[in-house]
């Protein structure tokens, strides 16, 4: 009977929710910022190094209200608790998602199966802290003796994505001469362009697999190894090689020594898994304290995410915005618009952080889904963007709610000026888009009607701390999307499916056999590629 009353009043708010939507859609914003001058205090929010403002958006007060009511009988606040205490939330995979536990005070007591985990996880972050130190001190040496000058990560979707996206995002920390590389693309034109430019006495390799079995990662691993094994002529070239998995075991299989292998857990998705020793190369860019404030600043979102009330709760009320946009107003995109360079892989990240996480038909129950989840995530970092689709979202016919991330303070004060200027396109871009032309324009092509709507993120400074606040932001609003969806966002069976196609044309590439389960459409492509 309980159940059935949740799903009678999910049902009553969505309906409400539904003819909200209607009538704003005879409103503009411009009307709403002259109702009430003082809306963007009210419709923003501040956590520590995040300013977030959210008055650009097509809301009111009541909306808001019903929204909030929604999480609340999605139980939200249930989700919450479940997710940072360790429950098996992941329910296809009967385990929990307990990345922010990589991130937790390890003087506090989490159990997982019976077993506090934050010891586990000290220790193989010190051990991931010594081989920063050796590293950095130039002890760790390669296989004929000499210091390590250049480190290749190879990795592939979270073992990739977070790690470059980081340190690229956290350059100007950067604390050490060893220049870091990213290989993550099986095409083998990715590899052998690191590889040519390096001295295979002085690379190190990192392998990142959860499962040790990945195959775009493996194949390259087996490439460097066969690199280093021609150049140095010495069995000892494994000492140049570090593995970072959820099974060792496998790791040992390849050849890697037991003390080169840092673990993390399978309740570590890859996509989260930053947080974790895959964070191996980032630490090795910006030091330990760095690394350590990057893990504080998500921790401080925890905390205000698990303490904070659903109204003051700041990924409760991104997440509740995108389902506004995305269940009621149609939108099957959002851009996020860093205007930052430093921020140039953010999108990429957020594409598998969400896509990944949320783009799923099947409710927890084995229900298919009647409505919309997990938008298309895209973007580009201001300015540029501006001029390579910014027409579009001026003057196209898509609905695209936009997220800006802007830091206040450079890290190139020399250039303040400039970065002035940085700010004051994104202030006028969220401004113009929202506002549009004024209403005296005479060319019809000449006007924009504006009432596009989006968010406002505002960091002090691209800093450790900043980002890691930043990154678990948007963590926990998928999260939050996911429960209000009835989805699990911890699973990612779609991603599967080719793969296991793609083994099984190998063959039929490499030999013309074709079994008659191949479809007329891949084998005429196939018979193709073998001509040319």
């Amino acid at each position: 009977m309980k159940n059935d009353n949740k799903a009678q009043q999910k049902e009553i708010l969505w309906q409400t929710l539904q003819n909200a939507a209607e009538r704003m859609k005879q409103t503009h914003l411009r009307e709403l910022f002259k109702q009430d001058p003082s809306r963007a205090s009210k419709f923003s929010l501040t956590m520590d190094e995040i300013h977030l403002d959210y008055s650009k958006n097509l809301l009111t007060t009541e909306t808001i209200a019903t929204l909030l009511e929604l999480a609340q009988v999605c139980e939200v606040p249930s989700a919450i608790k479940a997710l940072l205490s360790g429950e098996h939330i992941n329910t296809t995979e009967n385990r929990p998602a307990l990345h922010s536990a990589l991130r937790q005070d390890s003087s506090q007591t989490l159990n997982v199966k019976g077993q506090n985990v934050l010891p586990l996880i000290r220790a193989e972050k010190e051990k991931m802290y010594r081989i920063v130190e050796q590293l950095h001190q130039g002890i760790y040496k390669g296989a004929t003796g000499e210091k390590i000058t250049d480190v290749v990560n190879l990795g592939i979707g979270g073992s990739d994505l977070g790690p470059v996206m980081a340190v690229e995002a956290l350059k100007n920390y950067q604390q050490t001469a060893i220049r870091l590389h990213f290989v993550s693309n099986v095409d083998p034109d990715a590899i052998t362009n690191v590889l040519k430019e390096l001295n295979p006495a002085t690379t190190l390799f990192i392998v990142s697999s959860k499962s040790f079995s990945t195959p775009e990662t493996l194949m390259n691993a087996k490439v460097a190894k066969n690199w280093l094994q021609e150049n140095l002529k010495t069995e000892k070239i494994i000492n140049q090689f570090i593995g970072v998995t959820a099974n060792a075991a496998k790791a040992q299989e390849f050849g890697l020594l037991p003390e080169n292998i840092l673990n993390f857990w399978d309740w570590v998705g890859g996509r989260y898994s930053i947080w974790s020793t895959i964070g191996l190369p980032l630490a090795i860019s910006i030091g330990v304290e760095h690394f350590e404030e990057f893990l504080l600043g998500a921790r401080r979102m925890d905390e205000h995410f698990a303490n904070s009330p659903l109204s003051e709760n700041m990924p409760v009320l991104l997440a509740l915005i995108g389902i506004w946009y995305i269940n009621f107003w149609n939108a099957h995109t959002i851009a996020v618009l860093p205007y930052s360079s430093l921020l140039s892989y953010f999108a990429d990240y957020l594409q598998q952080l969400d896509m990944e996480s949320n783009g799923k038909q099947v409710q927890h129950s084995g229900e298919s889904v009647d409505y919309l989840t997990g938008p298309i995530v895209w973007g580009q970092p201001g300015t540029n963007g501006q001029h390579a689709f910014y027409q579009l979202l001026h003057q196209g016919t898509h609905f695209i709610p936009i997220d800006f991330i802007v830091a206040a303070q450079t890290h190139t004060e020399q250039l303040a000026s400039q970065h002035l200027q940085l700010v004051a396109n994104c202030l006028a871009q969220s401004a113009a888009l929202m506002q549009g032309t004024p209403s005296d324009v005479k060319s019809t092509h000449d006007k924009m009607p504006g009432n596009k709507p989006s968010n406002t993120l505002l960091l002090s400074k691209i800093s450790p701390r900043a980002l890691g606040q930043l990154l678990a932001l948007y963590e926990h609003k998928v999260f939050v999307q996911g429960a209000i969806w009835q989805i699990n966002s911890f699973d990612q069976p779609g991603v599967e499916l080719g793969k296991k196609l793609a083994s099984t044309f190998i063959a039929s590439l490499e030999n013309g056999k074709m079994s008659e389960e191949i479809d007329h459409s891949t084998r005429t492509l196939i018979e193709k590629i073998r001509q040319f």
